[in-house]
């Protein structure tokens, strides 16, 4: 059986050498389109005396300098786009709560691919056509909904718009409408299953199949606790704007085992975080991807500081990256101790009493840096139970990840809600 019998790309499961091939093909036109159309590249590239000329294998990649968002920051709004801004169809940008947004665009015929990518990842998820598609990601110059919505309709779905917010009304429109598939944050599938209860819904006796989760870290614990509530295949979806959107990397519903990257668009890395040295696949690092196919904005060697490793393909022939653990800036050193939100997530969801709302609250006393998690309790938990619980967590992340820390277990509703991506580290520390 072929792969289009499947439903299935060919390139999906095509050899490695035909895929590698595409690759250095596809990379040498990026990095020459990159170096003759923007100079913001010419000048890196002259800077690191390379040239698009001496990438003539896979492997030279690692020999031109990276791009961050600082660089995209720094060429704001237009700088780095590759063609003339009246080619460019389509504008997206980063909120630019932490600094200057990040501007991206995209041609007719990136948006294409893009929705050819968001389309295959849906399928892999275990969309199909003529299914309906209930997309509460949000809609505007974030990449989440747009992406999703234009990926859904390419594979052939009924997609309902909601966008973020009117948790209510989100609840209403799955119960009315009966939707197969949803696509949001796992945060806010965690609010929305909340009010699912809060209305006397039960969360498994919905239309909903399948869940595609991305925008933000979340484990596997969660997906467990997201696949027992709701009665669903719940799966990982990768992406970021400045790569191109969602539809980066996509879990597979067959095996759960990670996230396959479409290798035919974006070739990724994995770079040790603070000496910037490829590592090879297999070893935890930093994720660096750069762009093969991007017209209005290519991409080389972008630094995304989200820590994974590189793994072989299994239900794709394209590589995979385990679930994001964690981000390079997103990391907590407290007394001397690396760790991060999702390390903390894994125990409080392996605790029965707790819900999975929770934040980590950074404070100063002195020079002394000291965090107290804030988390809920069920409902029905007594609060001596409950205290009891905070107790016994606080001991666990002592002994499992080395560091002394404060919980704060709360009643249910307390913690913020987001229909976004979750904020899960509230810094209180004195800037000076």
């Amino acid at each position: 059986m072929t792969a289009a019998d499947n439903g299935l790309e060919q390139i999906e499961t095509a050899s490695i050498d035909e895929l590698r091939a595409l690759q250095l093909e596809r990379l040498r036109w990026s990095v020459r389109h990159a170096y003759d159309h923007v100079p913001h590249y010419r000048q890196a590239l002259d800077g690191a005396g390379v040239h698009p000329d001496d990438v003539r294998e896979l492997s030279d990649l690692g020999k031109l300098p990276f791009t961050t968002k600082a660089d995209l920051r720094d060429n704001y709004p237009f700088g780095m786009f590759a063609v003339p801004r009246e080619q460019v169809s389509r504008i997206h940008a980063s909120s630019g709560t932490t600094g200057q947004p990040t501007v991206v665009g995209y041609t007719r015929e990136d948006l294409e691919t893009w929705a050819t990518v968001m389309a295959r990842s849906i399928r892999a998820a275990g969309g199909r056509p003529g299914q309906m598609l209930h997309n509460a990601y949000g809609y505007g110059l974030f990449t989440g909904g747009l992406g999703a919505h234009a990926g859904a309709e390419k594979l052939g779905c009924t997609v309902v718009p909601v966008s973020g917010g009117m948790t209510e009304r989100q609840v209403r429109l799955i119960v009315d409408f009966e939707p197969e598939i949803i696509m949001v944050t796992p945060s806010y599938m965690l609010a929305i299953v909340d009010e699912m209860v809060r209305q006397g819904v039960d969360p498994r006796s919905t239309s909903l199949r399948v869940g595609i989760f991305g925008a933000e870290p979340w484990t596997n614990h969660m997906r467990c606790d997201m696949e027992e509530r709701l009665g669903i295949d719940a799966v990982d979806i990768y992406g970021l704007s400045e790569v191109m959107g969602p539809g980066v990397a996509q879990e597979c519903v067959e095996t759960k085992d990670g996230l396959h990257v479409w290798e035919d668009h974006f070739y990724p890395e994995i770079v040790d975080p603070y000496t910037g040295a490829v590592l090879p696949d297999g070893e935890e690092g930093e994720l660096v991807f750069t762009s093969l196919t991007k017209q209005a904005m290519p991409i080389i060697r972008y630094r995304t500081r989200d820590l994974t490793r590189l793994l072989p393909g299994t239900a794709r022939t394209m590589r995979r990256i385990e679930k994001i653990t964690g981000r390079s800036d997103d990391m907590i050193i407290l007394r001397g101790v690396n760790l991060f939100p999702t390390q903390i997530e894994e125990i409080l969801l392996a605790t029965a009493e707790l819900s999975p709302h929770f934040q980590c609250v950074l404070s100063r006393t002195g020079t002394l840096d000291s965090m107290t998690v804030r988390v809920e309790h069920r409902e029905g938990v007594p609060t001596d139970v409950a205290q009891a619980t905070g107790e016994r967590v606080r001991r666990l992340v002592k002994s499992r990840i080395g560091v002394s820390i404060d919980v704060e277990v709360v009643a249910p509703a307390v913690i913020e809600r987001s229909v976004g991506k979750m904020r899960r580290i509230l810094d209180q520390r004195p800037t000076r």
